[in-house]
């Protein structure tokens, strides 16, 4: 094993033995929901879309738009979701987060955050530095591959190289 995949496999590691530290803390907002998981799943992706048709939505939950309305429904009536008009096509219904739903899917989304900042509050400035450091480089690389991907994913869509050339 080469020097590089020993940090590699340390850090994988060293990260897994946290998320079992703060697993408690994690979970606690999922398990004091009562939501199903199709119901998270709905959350989570209006978390991450925003305003979405009610097809898309079943299209990417992989259930009929019958089934998906019921499930909107109970969400609307938990004050989790709202459902509206499109203002382009009446019949169009689109399905976004109420501001209860923003904040429950934030309380799962940040879970943990409080330990966190207490656990970082303990180290030392250069301690801190080295931790900024680590997870800085992680998001440059995250965000280089996000947009590799997003990239490549165009070019496949549209039928063309990256570069734009077919």
């Amino acid at each position: 094993m080469t020097g590089n995949e020993r940090l590699i496999a340390d850090i994988m590691g060293a990260q897994e033995q946290l998320q079992h530290l703060f697993a408690y803390d994690r979970s606690d907002p999922l398990f004091s929901t009562h939501l199903t998981m199709q119901q998270l799943k709905i959350l989570m992706l209006l978390y991450r879309l925003g305003d979405t048709s009610g097809r898309e939505l079943a299209g990417l939950l992989g259930v009929s738009l019958a089934t998906l309305s019921g499930m909107v429904d109970r969400l609307v009536a938990q004050d989790l979701a709202t459902r509206a008009e499109d203002p382009h096509d009446r019949r169009v219904r689109r399905i976004s987060l109420s501001d209860a739903g923003k904040t429950t899917i934030g309380k799962i989304i940040n879970a943990g955050a409080e330990k966190q900042h207490r656990l970082l509050n303990r180290l030392t400035a250069a301690e801190l530095q080295t931790v900024s450091d680590g997870l800085q480089a992680m998001i440059r690389v995250a965000v280089e591959e996000t947009t590799a991907e997003a990239a490549a994913d165009a070019a496949e869509l549209f039928g063309s190289s990256p570069s734009g050339k077919a």
